[in-house]
């Protein structure tokens, strides 16, 4: 008997679900495909990314090729002392493709209020899922993620965990530099310093995304920093914020200055309790030899308390015994934009400001420091001008110290109102480390990081872009030779960039730095190349690329010798056509020496 043969019907379901495996075991490959062929190209970026980071390695080889064929003449007018220090300096100059990288992160990042609004914008629409589970678009997403959050991670360990120490700008190349007007013009960054690092390493991500999410990763770990008690690397230990650099570097050098801070006051309680201990085993008798202790009107002796040491010819007027200067209380450490905000507030109310709690607490630290002292004891120590001395003929005697005790305060404070008479009444005898902060640095510094959190993109892509103009400039100052051709070009670059920073029209004038900071980059990495190029004649083939070093001609100084920032909008906008026609013929024709071809941000 025949086997019974299968019907249509369970043919074309066989013939269905055969067809349905193979498009979907064909749909597979293609998506590993494309996940293959994405992380390669995403290792190539890694491959070039780290490259960039050994960029100094190779500068430095370079920098000694092109020493070595300096014209013979430039030789012999730059000392061998700039020479040797001009070396490590020419392999720290920030590459213009990282300008090119943040000139379009501000351009295309205008639009957004904050880091966070622009992440949430490239979140992708949560139905990814299919019948069966996650698709591969999905799965796809998920790989690329993690693999940008590996790059992340690489660059926040090269930012923080570098055991590089902090050098003074003028110190980097070995000599001691001139200091220069650079940094108070562009308002930017010392090189080497965190923020021109931090600048180096957003600009060579190639997507606002990841320079969001870097920022995001940056702002993390400096919380961390804060609350381990650990200096951001690569930053001054404990300075007051330079006013002539950019916000973010003072406020970063805040930071650090709060941590030095709590780490001293730390130590200063630590040292006061142990002052107090000792003091109370120790039996004092009626006269007793520690200089810790002074002598009250009433014959008590009392110990002294965060003293700083003794104050030259000077005792008190009651007790006779000698002033102590106390440890004080330090100022609020301050940015620019908060003097600014603290000058409006006095200038709007009338307050004192900060000056009369600096009063108070260093009169309280005064009283502590020197039992049974009087007002007129703390003036002549603190403002000695107030104090007039008078001669008494009958009496002009001197005390053991050589300290007239004849004198009388001043008129203004004889005034019966006068604010220092009613402060010293109020004022009690407390060493500094027992008072109330002048400056909350937890407040201060949670202000900082929560204004990181809320910074507009396009200010804080401006402000990286400007500190590593400037480190490029203060790199290129050093490094250049005091006079020739590459020096006279150099000036005409730099006071361009100056001009049109100062006359506030960096952001429209974006493309135009980016080349003249590439023309200062070829003058450093190629000089040699760069002199034969602006001094050949035109009609020669390399007088081609002389236009690209023609900066004169960018016209930061009109006809009538006015300079941009001084123009108004109107005189500013009928020279804007010309001027973009000049700098269209000086770059268009750029030799391939010197392109380098940026990539549009995602």
């Amino acid at each position: 008997m025949d086997p019974p043969q299968p019907s249509l019907y369970s043919l074309s379901l066989v013939t269905r679900a055969k067809t349905a495996l193979q498009s979907a075991a064909v749909r597979a490959e293609k998506v590993l495909t494309d996940i293959k062929a994405d992380l390669k190209i995403d290792r190539d970026i890694d491959v070039q990314s780290q490259r960039g980071t050994r960029r100094s390695t190779d500068r430095d080889i370079d920098a000694d090729d092109d020493c070595s064929r300096l014209p013979t003449e430039v030789m012999e007018k730059s000392s061998s002392k700039k020479v040797d220090s001009a070396k490590p300096l020419k392999k720290a100059i920030p590459s213009s493709s990282v300008i090119k990288q943040l000139a379009l992160a501000i351009e295309s990042s205008k639009h957004f209020n904050s880091v966070n609004s622009l992440l949430s914008s490239a979140v992708e629409p949560s139905n990814t899922k299919e019948k069966n589970g996650l698709s591969f678009s999905a799965v796809k997403s998920l790989v690329l993620r993690d693999k940008e959050d590996n790059e992340i991670n690489s660059s926040i360990c090269r930012l923080f965990k570098s055991e590089e120490q902090y050098l003074p700008w003028k110190g980097v190349c070995g000599s001691d530099l001139t200091p220069t007007t650079l940094l108070k013009d562009l308002h930017g960054a010392p090189p080497g310093s965190f923020v021109v690092e931090l600048s180096v390493i957003i600009g060579g991500f190639k997507s606002l995304q990841k320079m969001a999410s870097f920022w995001c990763s940056v702002i993390a770990e400096l919380r961390k920093l804060w609350s381990d008690g650990q200096p951001i690397p690569r930053m001054p230990l404990n300075a007051d914020p330079d006013l002539n650099s950019c916000l973010l570097h003072q406020q970063f050098q805040v930071i650090n200055c709060s941590i030095a801070r709590k780490q001293r006051r730390s130590i200063a309680e630590e040292s006061l309790h142990s002052i107090l201990t000792k003091a109370s085993h120790e039996h004092i008798d009626s006269s007793p030899t520690s200089k810790g202790f002074a002598r009250t009107s009433t014959g008590d002796y009392v110990l002294r308390l965060g003293i700083s040491g003794p104050s030259e010819n000077l005792t008190m007027l009651e007790t006779g015994e000698p002033i102590y200067s106390p440890i004080t209380q330090e100022g609020p450490v301050l940015t620019e934009e908060l003097i600014k905000e603290t000058e409006e507030f006095v200038l709007r109310t009338g307050s004192l400001g900060p000056g009369c709690s600096q009063l108070l607490s260093d009169m309280q630290a005064f009283k502590a420091a020197n039992p049974g002292c009087i007002l007129e004891d703390f003036i002549r120590w603190y403002s000695p001008p107030d104090w007039m001395e008078t001669d008494n003929q009958l009496d002009n005697s001197l005390d053991d110290e050589g300290s007239s005790r004849h004198g009388q305060l001043s008129r203004r404070m004889q005034e019966k109102d006068n604010l220092w008479h009613e402060l010293w009444e109020t004022a009690k005898a407390l060493p500094a480390v027992k008072q109330t902060p002048l400056f909350d640095e937890d407040l201060a510094v949670e202000s900082i990081l929560t204004s990181f959190e809320s910074i507009q993109p396009s200010d804080l892509f401006e402000q990286l872009a400007v500190c590593v103009i400037s480190a490029g400039l203060l790199i290129a100052e050093a490094v250049v030779p005091e006079d020739g051709t590459l020096n006279k070009k150099y000036n005409e670059c730099k006071d361009y960039i100056v001009a049109i920073y100062q006359s506030g029209l960096l952001n429209e004038k974006l493309d135009d730095i980016c080349k003249v900071y590439g023309t200062i980059e070829a003058i450093v990495l190629k000089p040699e190349e760069t002199t034969k190029a602006i001094e050949q004649p035109d009609e020669t083939p390399l007088g081609e690329s002389k236009k690209l070093f023609k900066v004169g001609n960018l016209n930061f100084v009109g006809k009538d010798k006015q300079p941009i920032w001084k123009r108004t909008a109107k005189d500013d906008k009928k020279s804007e056509e010309k001027q973009g026609h000049v700098l269209s013929s000086l770059f268009d024709k750029r030799t391939s020496l010197f392109s380098k071809k940026s990539e549009k941000l995602n």
